[in-house]
This record gives structure tokens, sequence and C-alpha cells, in this order.
């Protein structure tokens, strides 16, 4: 009988509803029609049956679908009720039926007299009356529970909130010390104060990117064929950095979409355009560069839109869209928009996946801005001031003192392609015919008593070495290394700098030292250069002794168009500061080298420095901007068709469009974005935090705020959160503060029994959601609790341990999983190393997505198989170790007391009396079990890289050890109340 009441009481609710008001069209018809009818009866005009759309009030009523106010009329009721099956709406091969309720809806809606409303999400939001602050959005809540005649439940207990705060804002569990202050903190401001300092934790920006991450379908690989890693995580930084800034929302957009186009832009806003490079990329060799290009624009259109605009106006890729007035030429004006970036349909090789900027750190960042000021500084003070005899000479001496600190010392090269080289009187190496495209040649130097500061490679190209009737061969040095070999030991020798005396944009000489083998320093076949040099200062010059050796490595992986280089010399100095000078008469070149400059000796030693700062900085895939392509409208979405209209970058038709002159811009866009007409972006961005922080948003599908979406369970509330965001000045940190600062939201999560019957799914916010923390803070959880966790900011993707033979599938090259064996073992979830085809098992298990495409919101599960993680990954079992080392460290005597030192640190609570019993008898399990098998104790322990004290008794530790990876596999480890 109660089952049977379930089912009739939101029939019942509907009812009361109706009686009380009229009909909205949004709320209640919309999505009726959308579910039901508009895919045969809505804005596609390739599908549209019977000439007839029902989502445009006059083509119904032109129809006679709808007659205002008189229901028997009227087609559409007709249709809904007919007697014959092969009449009746919707049609039986449509597979869908509406429900008595359905058809009673909108049979009342005609009777209403039919009225249409533009679509609720496409309307300008407007800030509906309520108090400023956490009290309006506590007074929107409130005025619409008692409108349903719900009571909310009363404020959770202060250790509930900490732990609440913490794993929300930071994705971290507080530490036992930070409950017991807060719960024993009698200031009113206590809560206030500790949501401000969360707020200011460096961790809230790890814990705000992991959702900003799945938006952009972030990874560390390309995602098609072979599936090969890039450079990109300097671009997961700037997010993590942007909200701890609380960068605001519009440049936070602007940035990432345009950062490359940006006046001056630093190479932070370089690798803010990264953005548009996140895209899965393919090098497979039979792929059609033409159909790949469209694909990645595809992607641009689907992710954008999704992300900042809460609309699935991909959908309209092949066709107008079936539900929301997108057209095709929508699509394709948008995707226009994108048609400057510069990429390849295929890429060559595995590593060279276009434009690269490098990204200097915090602290190398404050050195590059302090030497700009000093070499303006300088310039400022010496800026055309150098003339006469005595200038030139002090530079010819200079010239003279360079030239005459190098030397070519004698040298012997061994070639992977076997070619034999002869050393000329001046040191040329000249190899003995035409040269491959693919070589590793070692070249070992025997040095003189004294110091090395400095390697040169002199490049010559000469047709002879080429195989062909070409004057000059291209080449690319992918890789150099320098060794020294002394008494039959070989030490890397690293580099601090490199420069050369030519460099394109595209192949800089620094892209010689990376470890990127289809990356590096040389010129195309038919650049003009004959000659170049590149001159390598060591970052700790040697004293070189008798029999000592340099070893140099000169790797051409093999390009193309270009070959290894059949005539070089190395030479070595020992110079204190070794410089590239320039070839001629002193006279000739003085002006162009000292540009008049009395202090040119300090500048060059200032750009040398802030050169190596610069090459010493994280490397990142970004935009580089090109002449736009024609994007066309293809029909159908056919990439070999090009009969279709030529377009230009454009907003959708049905929404204010941008006020440009001339071709629009991704910075266009993005002011087009975030202007304040735009009915959508505040509202898909609030909708989302409301998400985080409430466990549904108010319109509950995040990536579709169309007719396919939902109406919001509290307009008013979207749109006051909304405006109040706009009105901030797309303020982040201030739209949080405000939102946890609630009432509603400090409310208990534990539901009366006439709020679960009455709202089961926590729709209006009479109390707070129970939410499992995503996949990255599990871990990050259990790292915290075993003392491992390392807390560093930004850097390198880490790499946890995994299942052996995980990436045996992988091809192309095949590869072999290397997990980090520091630090870096210990990073939080957020930089784990991303592989689109073989996400890591932990976050699979766990519900996080492949980033293969946009992900607005992360289903969530609750299988036997995370379960069995949290028991058996390495790193939980690791974690679970370090745990019952704290424990059996810690004061506490006696199991009670230890177990509950464990809760307080995993649970920010003591342990009831039951779970004691039970996991004292645990305890008493696992010790006799360990101590009768002692190996079975030491091969649990001998789990993971993090030492332990030798000291302690191995099965105490080991049945400890069980008792907590119990604890880290309870429920309520992984939950957030």
């Amino acid at each position: 009988m109660r089952i049977r009441l379930l089912v009739i009481i939101p029939v019942l609710l509907v009812a009361e509803t109706y009686a009380a008001e009229k009909l909205r069209f949004n709320r209640d018809v919309r999505p009726i029609l959308s579910e039901k009818c508009l895919a045969c009866h809505g804005p596609d005009r390739n599908s549209r049956q019977a000439n007839l759309r029902l989502d445009v009030r006059e083509a119904a009523l032109e129809r006679g679908a709808i007659k205002p106010g008189d229901v028997n009329a009227s087609k559409l009721a007709q249709r809904i009720r007919h007697d014959k099956v092969a009449l009746q709406m919707p049609p039986r091969a449509s597979n869908k039926t509406l429900s008595e309720n359905e058809k009673a809806t909108l049979e009342r809606w005609i009777a209403e007299g039919a009225e249409y409303e533009p679509h609720w999400a496409y309307i300008k939001p407007v800030r509906p009356p309520a108090p400023a602050g956490a009290e309006g959005i506590d007074h929107l809540v409130d005025a619409r529970l008692k409108e349903r005649g719900l009571r909310p439940v009363g404020e959770a207990d202060r250790r509930t909130l900490i732990r609440r705060l913490s794993l929300d804002l930071t994705g971290l569990p507080p530490a036992p010390a930070e409950v017991a202050a807060f719960v024993n903190d009698p200031d009113p401001q206590a809560y206030e104060k500790l949501l401000d300092r969360l707020l200011a934790s460096p961790h809230y920006g790890e814990r705000m990117a992991v959702y900003w991450l799945d938006l952009v379908r972030y990874a560390d690989t390309v995602g098609y064929h072979s599936d090969v890693p890039f450079s990109v995580y300097p671009y997961r930084d700037y997010v993590i950095r942007s909200f701890n800034e609380n960068k605001p929302f519009d440049e936070f957009t602007r940035e990432q979409l345009g950062g490359d186009l940006l006046p001056d832009s630093t190479p932070r806003q370089k690798a803010a355009a990264a953005y548009n490079r996140l895209a899965r990329m393919t090098n497979e060799g039979g792929a059609q560069p033409k159909e790949y290009l469209l694909k990645y624009a595809a992607d641009r259109v689907r992710t954008t839109s999704s992300a900042w605009l809460g609309s699935t106006l991909g959908c309209a890729e092949c066709h107008d869209h079936k539900f929301d007035p997108f057209l095709t030429k929508d699509f394709y004006r948008f995707s226009a928009f994108f048609a400057d970036i510069k990429e390849e349909g295929v890429y060559l090789g595995h590593g060279d996946f276009g434009p690269r900027v490098r990204v200097p750190g915090d602290a190398q960042a404050k050195e590059i801005e302090a030497i700009g000021r000093q070499l303006e500084q300088l310039r400022r003070e010496g800026d055309g001031k150098l003339d006469g005899a005595d200038a030139v000479s002090e530079f010819a001496a200079y010239i003279h003192e360079q030239a005459s600190a190098w030397y070519a010392p004698r040298a012997n090269v061994s070639s992977r392609a076997r070619l034999r080289f002869r050393q000329m009187k001046d040191g040329v190496l000249i190899a003995n015919g035409p040269v491959p495209r693919d070589d590793l040649q070692q070249v070992e130097l025997k040095l003189k008593r004294g110091r090395v500061a400095a390697l040169r490679l002199e490049a010559f190209r000469d047709h002879r070495f080429t195989g062909d009737d070409r004057d000059c061969a291209g080449f690319l040095l992918t890789g150099l290394e320098i060794d020294l070999l002394r008494g039959g030991r070989r030490q890397p020798l690293p580099v601090e700098v490199a420069v050369a005396s030519y460099e394109p944009p595209e192949f800089p000489v620094r892209d010689a030292l990376d470890d990127n083998n289809h990356t590096g320093w040389g010129v195309a076949a038919d650049d003009d250069r004959e000659d170049m040099q590149a001159l390598f200062a060591l970052a700790e010059p040697l004293e070189a002794k008798s029999g000592d050796r340099l070893i140099v490595k000169l790797r051409y992986e093999g390009h193309r168009t270009r070959e290894a280089l059949g005539k070089f010399r190395l030479t070595v100095s020992g110079s204190a500061f070794p410089d590239l000078v320039p070839e001629g008469e002193p006279e000739s070149n003085f002006r162009a080298f000292t540009r008049s400059n009395p202090r040119w000796q300090e500048i060059r030693r200032l750009e040398r420095r802030r050169k190596a700062l610069v090459d010493s900085g994280d490397e990142c895939v970004t935009t580089g901007a090109v002449e736009p392509r024609t994007v066309r409208v293809l029909p159908r979405g056919d990439w070999m068709n090009e009969s279709g209209e030529i377009v230009e970058p454009g907003a959708p038709s049905f929404l204010k469009q941008l006020p440009t002159a001339g071709r629009a811009t991704r910075l266009d866009l993005a002011d087009w974005l975030v202007d304040r007409d735009n009915p959508l972006t505040a509202r898909v961005f609030v909708n989302r935090l409301w998400k985080m922080y409430f466990g549904t948003g108010i319109s509950k599908v995040l990536d579709d705020l169309g007719s396919q979406g939902e109406w919001p369970t509290n307009p008013e509330l979207l749109d006051w959160l909304a405006v109040e965001f706009m009105d901030s000045g797309w303020d982040v940190k201030r739209l949080v503060r405000t939102m946890l600062l609630t009432n509603a939201y400090r409310r208990s999560s534990v539901p009366t029994p006439e709020l679960k019957e009455a709202d089961p799914y926590n729709r209006y916010y009479a109390r707070q959601a129970m939410m499992r923390l995503d996949a990255e803070f599990v871990r990050d959880a259990a790292l915290a609790v075993g003392g491992l966790l390392n807390p560093a900011i930004g850097g390198r993707s880490a790499k946890p341990y995994q299942p052996a033979l995980y990436y045996r599938e992988l091809n192309f090259p095949k590869r072999e999983y290397a997990p980090d064996y520091d630090a870096n073992q210990f990073r939080r979830g957020v930089y784990t190393h991303w592989q689109r085809t073989f996400v890591h098992p932990w976050l699979v298990a766990f519900d996080a997505p492949a980033r293969e495409e946009c992900a607005a919101e992360r289903p969530v599960s609750n299988t036997p198989l995370q379960s069995l993680t949290l028991l058996n990954d390495p790193s939980y079992v690791e974690a679970a170790r370090a745990l019952a080392v704290r424990i059996l460290e810690s004061d506490a005597a006696g199991a009670a007391a230890r177990i509950d030192f464990a809760f307080r640190e995993a649970f920010s609570r003591d342990a009831s009396p039951s779970e004691r019993e039970i996991l004292t008898n645990f305890l008493e399990n696992q010790l006799a079990a360990f101590r009768k098998n002692r190996n079975d104790a030491k091969k649990l322990l001998a789990v993971g890289i993090s030492p332990y004290p030798r000291g302690m008794d191995a099965a105490e530790l080991a049945a400890w050890t069980g008792v907590a990876r119990a604890i880290i596999n309870k429920h309520e480890f992984i939950m957030r109340y």
C-alpha cells in the first residue's frame, strides 16, 4: 500500500499546485513538449513532420494544433487521446508515450489560453527582491520551502561543519587539532573565520581546479591513436593559481580563449590559451588531415558551449537543433572563432604538437621582472652614448679575447648510422658521404688541462651531404647531451643556458636540451642561412685534468624533410663569460652588438641570465594565431562536401550579436560570453557552484540549460546568484563565501521523516546533502590521514602506483608505466598523470571521466570495486600502514584509546562502543594471524616506498595496518556530510 501511495503523491501534489496557480509554460509544459514532441515538431526543419512546429506559438496556432481556450477544437488534444493507434501522438514508432498526468497538463494549458514563454535560460536574469549577501540566499530558499510546506532541519554540529567546509573548500579532511580548536571556540565569528582561512588556503585552488579540468577535458596525453604524452601541465597550474588568486571569472575567460591575442601577453597568459589545444589530437599516419581539423573544431564548439553556456550547440553540427533554437549555421559560425588556431590535422612523430611556451615559476618570474627593470634602466641611461675610436678598440679587444678563448679538441666520432667522420686541421668534422635523417652521433673530445665553461656547435650546411642537388640540407638537432668522462666514470654536465646565432621561432635552441625527441634546433632546407652557431654554457664550469674527455651526444631523431649534420665543429671555451661573437670586421658589427651603449657587457650578462631563467621554465603547448581558415557550413556534417555557405565568426542567431566591426576574434567571443546581456554564462557558473556545495544544481542538468534540461526548482534564487556574481565583478571567492555563510549551507544533512517523503532528493534544500568525495579527494584523504601527503602546489604530473601491464595495449610506441619513487608518489590527485585511453584504475573506480569530452558532472556509483580499491590499491595499503605507524607512535595507550586516535584522524570523532568492540576483536584476530605467519606481515609492510621504524614489531604493525585498512574502507571515510 505504501508503494502505491508513493506513486500517487507526486500527482496529488501537482494537482494541488495546479489548483493554486496557473500553469507556467517553462515549468510545466515545455518539458513535456521537449521530451515527447519536439523531435518531430521542433526547430530541426530536416526532421520536422507535417510541417508543424510546437515550439513556436504562431506556427502551432496557424496549423490548428492549438486553439487557445478550446481543448476540443485543438488538434494537439485530439491526437494525444485519439482512439486509433495509428493516429495517436506521440506515434508508437517514437517509443514515447504521454502519461495521463502529462495529457491532463497539456489540456489544462490549452484551456488556460495556451500561453508561451521564451525559454527561461535565454531571458536575461533580473535580480528578484531579496536582502543582500547570505541573507538573500536564505530568504529565497526559505520562501520556496514555505510555498512547498516544508520545514528545514537545524544547523549541523561543529564537528560536521568543519569537516564539510574543509572537504568542500580544500578537498582535504581537517586535522584533529583544527577540529578541537573550532569545536571549543566560543567566538561567535568562529565559523566565518574558519571559512575565510580555508578560502585563503592554497589547496582551495586545487579543489576548484578538479571541477574546471573536467569541463575543459584536461589530460596529459593526446587521446587519439597512440595517445602519447604532451606537455600542458602549466595550464593546470594556471587554473589552480587563478582560483587561489581569485582571478575575476571574466578575465579567466578571456585569458583561456584568447591569452595569446592579448597585447604583450605573458607566458602565463599564453599557457592559459592552451585551453584551445586540449582537444584530442592524432599523429596516425593514415588519418585525413582535413577531417581531423574539423574534428578539433567541432570539439571546441562542444566544449566551449557546454563549459560557458551550458548549451548543446554541438548537436547542431549536422542539422538544426531538435529542441533548442540553435541552427547548423550557428555551429559553424561559432567554430569560425577558432579558425585562426595554428595546428595540424595530423601531427608528425610523437612529441611535436605545435606552438609551445616556457612558463617560469613564481621565483623565476620575479627575477625575470627584476632583470627587465634593470635592463630598462641601463638602456635608458646609456642609449646612444657609445662612440669613438676608444669604444671600437675596446670592442675589438673583446672580440679577440672571445675568439682566442675557443679551441677545437681532437675528436673521435661514432655514428649509429655508421657514418665515418674525418677531422680537418681547423677542427671541422666531415662525414664520408650523404647523411641520413636519423642518427645518433657521439663525439669524444680530448680536453686540455684548464677551465671549460661552454661548448660551441658550428653547423655548416653543405649540399654534398644531402644525397641530392639541394644547395643546403635542412637539419634538426633533436637532442644534445654533454658528459664528462673522467677515470672511466661518466658524469652529466647540465647546461645553464643555450644561445644561437639564429633560432627559428618554431625550433629554438633550448629544444635541443629537452627530453622530447621530436623538437629541436635547426632550419628548413629552403632557409638561406649557410652556417649557424649554438653555444651551450655549463651550469658549473669544470677544471679539466689530464686525460679528461667530453662526451657529446648529438641526436637526430628523424624528420621527413631534414637530415643530420654532415659537417660541423665542436669547440670549447674557458672564458668567464663565453659569447657568440659576430663574424667580420669589428667596425661593421660594433653598433649592432653594443647597441651604442657603454654598459653593453652588463646588458649582455643580464640578457643571458634572463634567457637562462626563461629556458628553465616549464614547457607548455599553447595557441598560435595564423590567418584564419575558411569555414563553411558542412551539409550533414560531411567534411568532404565543400558546397556549403562560407561563414564568419558569430554568436547563435537568437542571442545578442557581437558588436564588432570586421572579423571577430576569440577575444571578442570571450567578451561576448561574459557580457551582462548574455543570459547563460553567469547562470551556468553559479548553478555548478551550487551543485558543488549543495549536492544538486538548482537546475539539475548542469551541461544543458536548454529545453532538454530542467526548470529550476528555485528560478528566483538562480537569477539572484547570477546577478550577484556579475555585480561583484565576477568575483568567485565572494560568491563561494556568500553561499557558505548561509543557514542553508550549515544545515544538518540528516532529513526528518517528513522531508524524506516530501522531498526525497532534497531539491528545495531544507537540509544539506550527503555526498561521496570525488576520486582525487578519496586518495588525498587517505594520504592525509597517513601523514604521507605531499602538499606541494603545481608542477609536473605525478604517477602513483599502477597495476603491471595496464598499458600493454598502448602502441606506437609500446610503453611501460613507471611510477614515481620519490615524493611525487604522494602528490595530490589533481596532479595524477591523466592517460585518456587508460585513466588510472583508482580514478575509474571512483567515477572520474576519461576527459575525452567536456564533463560537467561526474556520475556517482557505489560498487564493490571501490571497496576492493580501498583495501588493495598499493596507495591505500601504504597510507593505512603509515596511519598504523602514527597510531603506534601516538600517546594513546591501549587498543581502545588507539582506535579513538585513528577515528579522530579519519572521521574527526571518537569511535562508538560498538565500533571499538568490533575493531578490537579484529585487531586481536589480525595480531594472532601475523604472529603465526610473520612472512605475511613482512609482505604487507613491504608495500610502498615510504619508510617505517624498523624497531617496531612487524606483527603488531601489520595488525594495526589491517585496522587502518578497515577504517579507510569505511563508508564514512569517503563521504562528506
